[in-house]
């Protein structure tokens, strides 16, 4: 007894199955976390070294080289690049695809850790850290009162923030501005010197004098009491109390008060916040990677609005300037709409062809049936409801009724025949079995190469293909149970009955494809003798599509940027820029912005600039104007138009200001520029004219923007060049100099203050008098072992020189990044010239070109696509070899795949869609879709032949029987799929392209396969000698046309059943 007949002579067996497939699906539905995308963890880590007032030179030296070869005999290293900054040192370490990166990161550290007494001491510990696009911010807001300042910053940091931490699934809170109480020692460098008291003195003696530590026990034979020394400062007035020297000469005491002013102040303001003009604390939520995302900013706003209650007194606002959940539920709600939509449309297209509510709602059931397990897969592996998982399932509707169309439509012909119920559903599944497992293995098979394709897309890639793959066999399971359990009880002949409105549609429409099927056997017949044509125009045609790629009609790109509606403009003054001057600058931007009618709101960061891994630094010439747009459909231009014409209309207005306005991608990022390529080598001046010529001809190709180098010359530094034989006579050691010039003009905050069980820093410095100039640098004061003053000019020369103010290698060696945003253009357009460019210029083999960013994934994913592609190919080959036992017959089913690229091209073209990650991965899925046509048509030629009848009969009379099959699987496929094609919204342009790709393929198969595939398997069977050439006219002719399909087969089936008999 197989599955089938189990199935409907044991009902209550396979109904408990899916009673239990249904509560559990019910419940890891229930469990699925929501997320724009997979995780995108990269092979990569990170580390990131502090070396507080060192210039990008001297970070490079003395910290980044040092780190670069003690990381680098790693297992598994594909890249090491580095960039050194005033004062931080960033290396960033890529794997090869498929690396532990945790293993990687704890053979880092050990090696970091064996060269930590190498580095400067006044560098702080290297930080390492692994990437991943969920430690992207979800949430960005500000937080504005009427309070003091500080005292908000103190609310904040010590009441709102930890609550907010405290919501599940937080993983950090960062806070952006805001002025932060601190204890200020503002030296006078003219009182220092007349007490003849050096800046490593009073460091030395404030940090002396505030200890805190145990220091023993009293014990005796009854009791053990401990002994704690209370050395700490209880408040401002012991600070400027200070003893920090006793004069010998006089014998008095040198308070801290006599030399410098102690003031309850607040920190260097370094940054600025403000959000739609106001200024604001800013908050910036990170959560943890498994959480889910769409809760976590759920709870956390519910928390926000109960501290608004709270502190109603104090008129407490938060101000969400950005909340990625919300695209994330727009997109996956959009999804969820196409996907019940494209059920509708299906449903109306079985309607069609089945005649009746009853036949339709039998196929309709393989739907739930087989997404229920596919949820309760997702959460056994892991997986999230997100816009990969979402599009699969709404992609996979027309597929899970293949099987169940192909079933039925069979039940159906056996109920014709006069059969009963049971024996029609036995008979029916039995005969079609084989067909339905051929197109469910065929669809499946594609997708095993998609599971193995490595790199930045492996993740996205995993899940889409595990879903579409558990939801296609289910439906192969409910096909060979359900459905012929629900057509041995439902199932009975319909006819449409004229009297009503819908009875005469249906006729109308049976009475059409009678007449096209009719049609089609004939036009086959008439193209079997005309084999040349059909397969050479065919040709023809499939070359044409590949020449609108060539041509120009199609562009390439990663994967398309979208419009979130999101603008993010940077922009970076002179060096020599002060955080005031970057302030007034941004609030003539943010006039500019308010006045616009497509702004929504500005959140700007003054002082900040964003990484190119998520994380952010702090420089006083920088800002960061993050701008949310009104919908599309409110606005008359893109995203992309209103980000250049509002850089071109900044830079009119801010002479002197680099502007770079670019939209934010659905990712959430913006940083990343489309061109993207790194010249390297050991010779800094070469690598450098190499990247300016790479840059000079960017900016020459039409469509690009804002081109730029990573590295630029021409910010002035004062140098300060160290006699050491006039130091040493002085008694002056260099860490002493080096360390008294670093707590003058970049400040100490290592010393604590505490009150009421609160630490605030304790900021030691020249006040800002005193470090304004370079006077102030030449008459900075040490002192000697024998006591005497000295000034830095008796043994330093100062030189202006130039200097960059970032420095980047590769690999370790020298690089230089060439840059460049898209307009108007794909960036396949412009790679294609840069390239040609990049090959005929004679750089020389010591410079090394390579690719990055979007440039590099884009190859890279193409690369691997493509092999995925052609290896689905020859799996779905290899599975019909398999099934048919046969290499000759599973090659005719082959010729139906190339057809169908002449479609998916077309449509691309027709659409203005881009050849991109996702409108490969549909080609991909047509490998397995279109494949499906052929199986039909030669597998029922297969068992007409071998009842007795010719190729030629067979293959008219398949073409004719499989026509229906084909239409209704084909066309719900299609109409299923065009919610998602015509869809607009969030998200809509990674779904869009791949939709259209999958109809325009299904639509050109389905019409060139009923003609070509017959045609191929005619021109075998010439050549294997199954049928002579000079009989196809005869045997066509013999061939009655005009007979009703029911009575074709009925004849065939009789000879074969008398056998049986």
């Amino acid at each position: 007894m197989h599955i089938t007949e189990l199935s409907i002579k044991r009902p209550s067996f396979i109904l408990v199955i899916f009673i239990a497939l249904t509560f559990l699906g019910i419940i890891s539905y229930s469990k699925l976390n929501y997320e724009l995308t997979p995780d995108m963890s990269m092979s990569m880590f990170s580390i990131t070294t502090v070396y507080p007032g060192a210039s990008p030179s001297e970070v490079e030296t003395a910290i980044t080289k040092k780190i670069e070869d003690a990381i680098s005999d790693i297992d598994n290293i594909d890249a090491i690049k580095s960039t050194s900054l005033d004062g931080v040192s960033s290396v960033t370490v890529q794997l090869k695809v498929d690396s532990d990166v945790e293993q990687a990161m704890q053979d880092g550290q050990r090696k970091i850790n064996g060269v930590l007494q190498d580095l400067p001491a006044a560098a702080k510990p290297p930080a390492i850290g692994k990437f991943s696009m969920t430690d992207m911010p979800i949430m960005r807001f500000g937080v504005t009162a009427k309070m003091d300042p500080t005292e908000l910053y103190a609310l904040v940091k010590d009441e709102i923030q930890p609550a907010i931490t405290k919501v599940n699934g937080v993983a950090r809170v960062d806070l952006v501005g805001g002025e932060e109480r601190a204890i200020k020692i503002n030296v006078n460098r003219r009182k220092a010197d007349q007490y003849n008291i050096s800046l490593l003195q009073i460091n030395q003696a404030i940090a002396n004098a505030n200890l805190e530590f145990p220091a023993g026990k009293l014990t005796s034979d009854q009791s053990e009491t401990s002994i704690k020394l209370k050395g700490k400062y209880q408040s401002i007035d012991e600070i400027k109390n200070l003893v920090v020297k006793n004069d010998l000469a006089t014998g008095s005491k040198i308070r801290l008060s006599d030399v410098a002013d102690v003031l309850d102040g607040v920190k260097d303001i370094t940054t600025f916040n403000r959000i739609d003009g106001k200024n604001s604390i800013g908050i910036q939520l990170i959560k943890q990677r498994d959480a889910n995302a769409v809760e976590v900013a759920d709870h956390v706003k519910a928390i926000l609005k109960e501290i608004e209650e709270s502190y109603a007194a104090q008129e407490i606002k938060f101000d969400i300037a950005n909340d990625s959940s919300e695209f994330t539920m727009e997109a996956a709600d959009l999804v969820m709409f196409d996907f019940f939509l494209a059920i509708v449309i299906v449903a109306a297209v079985m309607l069609l062809f089945l005649h009746s509510l009853r036949n339709s709602l039998i196929v309709m059931v393989s739907i739930p049936a087989s997404l229920l397990s596919v949820f309760i897969a997702m959460n056994l592996l892991g997986y999230t409801m997100n816009i990969l998982t979402l599009m699969a399932i709404s992609l996979v509707i027309g597929i899970l009724v293949d099987d169940s169309i192909v079933v039925l439509e069979n039940i159906y012909r056996h109920l014709e025949k006069g059969k009963d119920k049971v024996s029609a559903a036995i008979d029916g599944r039995k005969e079609i079995g084989f067909t339905a497992m051929a197109i469910t293995f065929v669809d499946v098979i594609v997708f095993l190469p998609l599971t193995m394709v490595g790199g930045i897309i492996s993740n996205m890639l995993g899940q889409y293909s595990m879903v579409i793959v558990i939801a296609t066999l289910m439906s192969l399971f409910v096909s060979f149970t359900l459905t012929p359990l629900l057509a041995s009880r439902l199932a009975k002949i319909e006819h449409p009955s004229s009297k009503t409105l819908f009875g005469k549609i249906l006729q109308a429409f049976e009475k059409g494809l009678t007449k096209l099927t009719n049609s089609y056997g004939k036009m086959l017949a008439s193209g079997l003798t005309k084999k040349r044509w059909i397969l050479g125009g065919s040709f023809g045609l499939i070359i044409a599509s590949f020449m609108l790629v060539g041509a120009g009609f199609i562009g390439g790109e990663f994967a398309s940027d979208g419009d979130k509606g999101e603008v993010l403009i940077n922009l970076e003054l002179p060096q020599s820029a002060t955080l005031l001057n970057t302030n007034e600058t941004v609030k003539k931007v943010e006039t500019i912005l308010f006045s616009k009618p497509e702004v929504v709101n500005v959140y700007s960061s003054i002082g900040t600039s964003s990484g190119s891994m998520g994380g952010s630094r702090n420089t006083q010439n920088r800002a960061e104007i993050n701008v949310k747009l009104v919908s599309k459909e409110e606005r008359a231009v893109s995203s992309d138009v209103f980000a250049h014409y509002t850089k071109l209309e900044l830079e009119k207005i801010l002479p002197g200001v680099k502007v770079n306005s670019a939209i934010m991608n659905m990712m959430g990022t913006s940083n990343e520029a489309p061109i993207s390529v790194v010249v390297s080598g050991n010779d800094p001046d070469k690598i450098y004219a190499a990247a300016e010529a790479i840059s000079d001809k960017l900016k020459s190709i039409k469509g690009t923007s804002d081109v730029k180098l990573s590295v630029e010359r021409g910010s002035t530094e004062l140098q300060v060049t160290i006699d050491r034989d006039k130091m040493a006579n002085l008694g002056l050691t260099m860490d002493a100099v080096g360390m008294t010039m670093n707590i003058a003009f970049s400040g100490n905050t290592d010393m604590k203050f505490g009150d009421q069980q609160k630490e605030y820093d304790i900021e030691i410095g020249y006040d800002r008098f005193d470090r304004r100039n370079e006077e102030s640098l030449r008459k900075l004061s040490f002192v000697n072992t024998e006591g005497q003053s000295i000034q830095l000019e008796q043994f330093a020369l100062f030189n202006y020189g130039m200097a960059s103010k970032q420095l980047d290698r590769k690999d370790r060696m020298a690089s230089v990044t060439v840059s460049s945003q898209v307009l108007g253009v794909t960036p396949s357009v412009i790679t294609e010239e840069l390239d040609q460019f990049i090959g005929e210029a004679q750089f020389g083999k010591d410079i090394h070109i390579d690719a990055e960013g979007e440039m590099k994934y884009m190859k890279e994913t193409f690369a691997n696509l493509g092999l995925a592609l052609i290896a689905s190919i020859l799996l779905v080959y290899l599975i019909m070899v398999m099934l048919y036992n046969s290499f000759v017959y599973p090659f005719v089913v082959f010729f139906s795949i190339p057809v169908a690229i002449i479609g998916a091209l077309l449509a691309l073209a027709l659409t203005m869609h881009t050849l991109n990650f996702f409108s490969i991965l549909g080609m991909i899925m047509l490998v397995g879709l279109v494949a499906k046509n052929g199986i039909l048509i030669v597998d029922f030629a297969n068992q007409l032949k071998a009842s007795g009848k010719n190729t030629v009969e067979a293959l008219i009379m398949s073409g004719k029987a499989r026509l229906r099959p084909i239409l209704m699987t084909t066309l719900a496929m299609i109409f299923g799929m065009l919610p998602i094609a015509l869809s607009s919204g969030a998200g809509a342009e990674w779904k869009n392209g791949l939709a259209w790709v999958l109809i325009g393929g299904l639509t050109s198969s389905m019409l060139l396969t009923l003609f070509v595939v017959p045609s191929i398997y005619l021109l075998v069977d010439l050549i294997k000698g199954d049928v002579k050439r000079k009989d196809v006219k005869r045997l066509i002719n013999e061939v009655n046309l005009d007979q009703p399909l029911i009575e074709m087969v009925e004849k065939t089936n009789k000879p074969t059943e008398n056998k049986q008999k």
